[in-house]
């Protein structure tokens, strides 16, 4: 019978060996000097544990067929948000693609206020900025005119 756990433990299988096949092209490293396929190899076998413990163990779950999707726009608007910033990422800067992505999950998504939505999204984008450039000196992104 397949229900949410079984199919979402099955995915998440699938996952871990994609991850562990793909990695196989790295080197492996040993544990006092890893490569760079380590880590991926690592966490990959620990999802696929839990992935193999979720669709054996997930009888109880709701059925699959009983599953409605009634949040579909959301999803289309995060997967759409989520492209725009891959595409926009070198394109417009680290900051102004935060700063329209969360402007458009807060205010269009989410129907928040325009006031919360400018002043949360703007101080999230020139803080995490901040933090990750300028504390710990992770280049991100600046777009064509430096900022």
């Amino acid at each position: 019978m397949l229900t949410t756990d079984r199919v979402a433990g099955a995915a998440l299988t699938l996952l871990a060996l994609g991850v562990v096949w793909e990695s196989r092209k790295l080197p492996l490293g040993s544990l006092s000097r890893p490569g760079p396929a380590y880590m991926p190899v690592v966490l990959a076998a620990v999802l696929l544990v839990f992935g193999v413990a979720l669709a054996a163990t997930g009888g109880r779950a709701m059925k699959l067929a009983a599953v409605s999707f009634a949040e579909w726009r959301h999803a289309v608007a995060i997967f759409a948000v989520c492209a725009f910033a891959a595409f926009a990422l070198e394109r417009l800067g680290y900051r102004a693609t935060v700063a329209v992505t969360l402007a458009f999950m807060l205010g269009v998504v989410e129907k928040r206020g325009v006031v919360f939505t400018a002043a949360f999204a703007l101080a999230l984008a020139i803080g995490s900025f901040l933090l990750f450039d300028t504390v710990l000196r992770v280049p991100l992104p600046r777009g064509p005119f430096g900022l």
